[in-house]
């Protein structure tokens, strides 16, 4: 399969819009510098994207932009991925079984509303300072989404369904690997798009608090040394790399779960 028959009409539809959109940006933002004080505070589109590649060369820090990029990308995919794995597993269970949601949901209830910065203080306190409490607070920024969605789907499974499988002869494992999963595919991806969403937040707030490189480290280095480009590349860097791995993961799932409306 090519990379043209990958990319659907719809795909392409949303980069061209996407691309004018930014470009009209970027336009009113010049303008803003230019007949604005707002240029006094802030570097103009032409500084902020020259020095922004200038960073692929010229370290910031021990690395250069690709590598605090992949730094950060690396610890977003670890975190996102064991809260992916973890979310889905216990939203299944949840979802599925009554026991498991009496057990359960009264204590995810009350982890639920806790945004991931919240456990920066106890993270530290409990790991200290380094990799693991930023991959521990990713953990916990994407964790709760990725139950909820699962949850849902695995708990509007048909009855009727269900109940025609058992009266086949159909057992509890066959029930939930042939229909509870499948059905709970697409609700699954909407939970991974949205955990992704809050891990990239994660990560901003936790490179800025522990870490010396990364993405988010560059906001903070930019505050620290005066330097608002660095702010400004951080910035750039965070969302242009969620916004491909979030459509990436969109057009993963057009491709996987194509018979279902949720994904259209």
């Amino acid at each position: 399969m090519t990379v043209r028959q990958w990319i659907s009409d719809d795909t392409k539809e949303t980069w061209i819009y996407g691309i004018l959109g930014f470009l009209l940006f970027l336009m009113v933002w010049q303008m803003a510098c230019v007949f604005t004080d707002f240029g006094t505070i802030f570097p103009s589109p032409g500084v902020s994207i020259r020095t922004f590649f200038m960073a692929f060369i010229e370290p910031i820090g021990r690395y250069t932009l690709l590598g605090h990029i992949s730094i950060s990308l690396k610890r977003v995919l670890i975190g996102y991925g064991l809260s992916s794995v973890a979310g889905i597993i216990i939203g299944l269970l949840m979802g599925y079984s009554k026991m498991a949601h009496a057990i359960i949901y009264p204590i995810f209830c009350i982890v639920r509303p806790i945004p991931g910065i919240a456990w920066i203080p106890l993270a530290i306190l409990w790991i200290g300072i380094g990799e693991s409490t930023i991959y521990f607070i990713i953990f916990m920024g994407g964790f709760s989404q990725m139950v909820m969605n699962t949850m849902d789907g695995a708990q509007h499974i048909s009855p009727e369904l269900v109940g025609v499988a058992k009266v086949l002869g159909a057992k509890e494992n066959q029930i939930f690997r042939k229909i509870v999963l499948p059905s709970s595919v697409p609700y699954i991806f909407t939970g991974l798009q949205t955990s992704l969403s809050t891990s990239w937040m994660a990560v901003l707030a936790a490179e800025m608090i522990t870490a010396r490189e990364g993405a988010g480290w560059l906001i903070l280095s930019g505050m620290q040394t005066g330097r608002i480009e660095n702010n400004v590349i951080g910035m750039i860097s965070i969302g242009a790399v969620g916004l491909l791995l979030a459509a990436l993961l969109r057009e993963t799932e057009r491709r996987l779960c194509i018979w279902t409306v949720r994904s259209r």
